[in-house]
């Protein structure tokens, strides 16, 4: 069974690769010119989908200009169904999203599989009226197999600048025996894209012959200084840090 999840992990990956090519490349396009224009790139995810927002926050070899949106509610560790159950109210999005402090230049990615519940559609909607350049990662054909929570009826690929489809099927599962069907997609296939996307946007800065402000693991010597200014370029855009 191990054999048959990675078979269609590699499957799936390799669907997105060949399909999702131009968004990916818009994607880098339009993440490079933020970074180099002194943006940074907020990433928000309930659930299951924050886990991705973590996955390129203060990575080693990565970019230190990222800012994942984190709200403790919508996250599993303080009670995994009701964030589910919050994640499907109207209009908790004002709450914590109007005082984010999103410019215009900025890129946000909102990510939700299934895109149909308010809170991920609200906060791409609000992203979008302060400036940002809005990327959704989602799926569409989950999207189609279900009716939307939001008030209006939307989807999260309704409401972005420019999606990009991670492929997931109705339930995010990607085996079935016995009628039984299991083995999540979303964070693996999620966390290939975002590298990926990530990755090439330093190869794209490096070709423009500017130096990518991208982290050292903090184990290599000369890591601590150079980590550490960094974090003061960033810090007041991303008190996270």
């Amino acid at each position: 069974m191990m054999n048959s999840y990675f078979k269609e992990v590699q499957a799936l990956l390799s669907t997105v690769v060949e399909k999702e090519k131009q968004s990916m490349n818009e994607a880098v396009e339009r993440i490079s010119t933020c970074i180099m224009s002194g943006g940074i790139v907020h990433l928000f995810g309930s659930g299951h989908s924050h886990i991705l927002t973590e996955e390129v926050f203060y990575r080693a070899g990565g970019l230190a200009a990222i800012r994942p949106i984190f709200v403790e509610d919508l996250m599993l560790f303080k009670g995994a169904s009701r964030s589910s159950q919050l994640e499907r109210q109207n209009d908790l999005s004002e709450k914590f999203m109007q005082g984010e402090d999103i410019r215009p230049g900025d890129v946000c990615i909102v990510i939700s599989s299934s895109g149909v519940n308010p809170v991920p559609i609200d906060v791409a909607i609000i992203a979008k009226e302060k400036g940002a350049f809005i990327i959704g990662l989602t799926s569409p054909e989950y999207a189609a197999s279900c009716p939307s929570r939001h008030k209006q009826k939307l989807y999260l690929h309704d409401v972005v600048d420019l999606v990009i489809d991670n492929h997931i099927s109705k339930g995010d599962t990607l085996l079935k025996s016995n009628n039984i069907t299991f083995g999540s997609g979303s964070t693996v296939t999620g966390a290939v894209l975002l590298n990926m996307i990530f990755t090439k946007v330093i190869e794209t800065i490096i070709e423009s012959g500017v130096t990518p402000p991208v982290f050292l693991s903090s184990n290599i010597e000369g890591a601590d200084e150079h980590n550490q200014q960094l974090i003061a370029k960033y810090k007041t855009r991303i008190p996270q840090l």
